[in-house]
């Protein structure tokens, strides 16, 4: 069976297919894709058993990443914590991984990266794990009361009554302004987590891109931003991206209220499922936060092709140094510092 090669961005047919296929996602959306070609100068390419002319019966996304230090590989999809396969029977899957290991060598791709949930039920031998990491979700489809029993009494219900009490204001919207706030406080908690922020014009570009399935929601005290989150919308799902906070003011439940009201928002809207990402499986405090709001875990792996011969590890004394340097970094530095390492993270 003979595979073709598209442009997501630009062919009108993989709107089409992501709008109607049950399995697709907010980072499938023409939107992201485009946000991710703006800010990184990654190239998007789709690959389809159906040929020009045809509707698509299926797809398989792809940004092609050309940087240091791994050199030119395929990644499905960057920054992306998950990205389903848009097909529908396993005989695709299988005409489309033997064409794309064909062309390995000939495109001198390090290798192909594949993070979608439920590919270990089907990958070929060839394919090894590359990461494994955890996923929560909540299930929107209990009534509001059912879904708020099920928070952790003293760290999520108590929080979100204090919240309440203390009389926090809300902003919502993708304004400058509200992007600023934001923005800000990301720069204190990925200074307090020692790690790089992302770079402002991944936002703008996001903002940009994806237009009303994207919202700043910001938390303030006396007119003072202390919590924000960042949330995506797509069909029936809300997904938690981003969070950030003023940790001075923690013990204010303003990170509770956002995700609470958010999640209220998503039930009224008739929506079926808060995502809450993915999370590094060593770090226990993320996923202890997530496991306390009710959310289903589960195991999300990425698979990548040649295998892995080695796992390659920088050294302890290495990784320390790094994030001593994070901590002191003025904002102008670490922001740079962020704006040269994302691109070549994917």
């Amino acid at each position: 069976m003979r595979i073709y090669k598209i442009d997501p961005i630009t062919d009108p047919r993989w709107m089409e297919l992501q709008q109607r296929h049950p399995q697709s996602s907010i980072f499938h959306t023409r939107g992201w894709l485009s946000a991710l070609q703006r800010t990184y100068g990654y190239e998007p390419i789709a690959f389809t058993t159906s040929p020009p002319g045809s509707d698509l019966a299926n797809g398989f996304p792809f940004c092609h990443v050309d940087n240091w230090p791994a050199g030119s590989r395929l990644v499905s999809l960057p920054f992306s914590d998950h990205c389903r396969l848009l097909l529908t029977d396993s005989e695709d899957l299988d005409c489309l991984l033997t064409a794309l290991q064909r062309q390995l060598a000939d495109k001198r791709w390090q290798y192909i990266e594949i993070r979608s949930p439920g590919f270990d039920m089907a990958k070929p031998q060839e394919y090894g794990k590359a990461e494994s990491f955890y996923f929560h979700a909540i299930d929107l489809r209990p009534s509001l009361d059912e879904i708020f029993r099920r928070f952790h009494r003293d760290c999520v219900q108590r929080k979100v009554h204090r919240a309440e009490s203390e009389n926090l204001t809300y902003e919502e919207g993708r304004s400058g302004s509200l992007l600023n706030k934001f923005y800000h406080l990301l720069l204190m908690t990925r200074r307090r987590q020692r790690l790089p922020p992302q770079p402002i014009e991944w936002f703008r570009n996001l903002i940009s891109c994806l237009g009303d399935a994207i919202t700043i929601r910001v938390a303030l005290k006396d007119n003072k931003p202390i919590a924000s989150i960042l949330t995506l919308r797509h069909r029936e799902s809300m997904v938690y991206k981003y969070g950030c906070s003023d940790e001075k003011f923690n013990n204010l439940g303003g990170t509770q209220l956002l995700l609470w009201r958010t999640i209220r928002e998503a039930k009224n809207n008739n929506l079926l499922e808060f995502d809450m990402g993915r999370s590094d499986i060593d770090n226990s405090g993320l996923i202890t936060f997530k496991d306390r709001w009710g959310a289903a875990r589960s195991v999300l792996t990425y698979w990548r092709y040649p295998r892995l011969s080695r796992r390659v590890y920088s050294p302890v004394w290495a990784r320390w140094a790094a994030s001593k340097m994070l901590a002191y970094m003025p904002d102008r530095m670490l922001t740079t510092a962020g704006k040269l390492l994302y691109k070549h993270a994917g």
